[in-house]
């Protein structure tokens, strides 16, 4: 192989592992408030209620 076919594979290489790297350094965790929680768990509770039926 040349040179050439050395640095295209290196290249592909950094840019998959940095995407990678930057997926996993932005996903957190959100901080909800209180109000938010009981928001989201109500709604959850109706889509059970609606998935029962």
């Amino acid at each position: 192989m040349t040179l050439t076919i050395w640095l295209i594979i290196a290249t592909v290489l950094m840019f998959i592992i940095s995407g990678i790297y930057l997926i996993y350094k932005s996903a957190k965790k959100f901080n909800l408030s209180t109000q938010q929680l009981e928001k989201i768990k109500q709604r959850n509770c109706e889509q059970d209620k609606k998935d029962k039926e």
